[in-house]
């Protein structure tokens, strides 16, 4: 088996596309031997835990209201080209998410993470859902076949915090600085949302190696 491991954050539309052409790719090849894990990293880890209003804080980081507008389109039309479903309207708040890590972390611990994450940024970019609030991270859970109730203690906690916080930090320090991040066998990076073309040439290629 090889690993891929991903560094992205539910917030950054290029995680939301590369990783629906990466499980494009996974679904046409079934016998892929690929296994996932998804690690922590925040887009805007200085936004404020209980969150900010998106159109100002995109405005301010793009350089105005034309700007974001342009990388709107930019994403909706990457979207759709993808096949998954955005409605960036829909979005009025920019949540801070080291508490959606938190708990794609606790699902990795029960192999939910895949669930967990297509929950996270389903409810984010098409349904404009705050995945800073711990009642949709519960919700997200529970559908994920998390135990929401226990989720919820967690998340009023300050459990795994420091862990999370160190992963995400150890990231950083290796020179990781975009998202998305694909590892691929710890040993191959590549940054951005690459292509299903590009994942089925490495699923393939992974194959013809193994086979050898």
């Amino acid at each position: 088996m090889t690993t891929i491991d991903i560094f992205s954050d539910p917030v950054c539309p290029w995680c939301l596309i590369g990783r629906a052409h990466l499980m494009a790719a996974l679904a046409a090849r079934p016998g892929h031997g690929l296994t996932i894990a998804w690690h922590p990293f925040q887009l805007d880890p200085d936004i404020p835990a209980e969150g900010v209003a998106r159109q100002p804080h995109m405005e301010a980081k793009f350089g105005g209201a034309a700007a974001v507008a342009r990388a709107n389109a930019q994403v909706e039309a990457a979207a759709a080209q993808a096949g998954v479903a955005v409605d960036i309207a829909a979005i009025t708040r920019r949540p801070n998410t080291f508490n959606a890590h938190r708990l794609i972390h606790w699902a990795g611990l029960e192999a939910r993470q895949d669930a967990v994450v297509a929950g996270l940024v389903h409810a984010y970019w098409a349904e404009g859902r705050d995945i800073g609030a711990a009642e949709v991270l519960a919700d997200i859970a529970e559908k994920a076949g998390m135990d929401r109730a226990a989720v919820t203690r967690l998340l009023a906690s300050n459990a795994d915090a420091d862990e999370v916080a160190a992963r995400e930090a150890h990231a950083r320090a290796r020179g990781l600085r975009a998202v998305p991040t694909f590892v691929i066998g710890n040993a191959h990076a590549v940054e951005g949302a690459q292509p299903a073309e590009f994942w089925l040439r490495v699923i393939d290629e992974l194959a013809g190696e193994a086979a050898r």
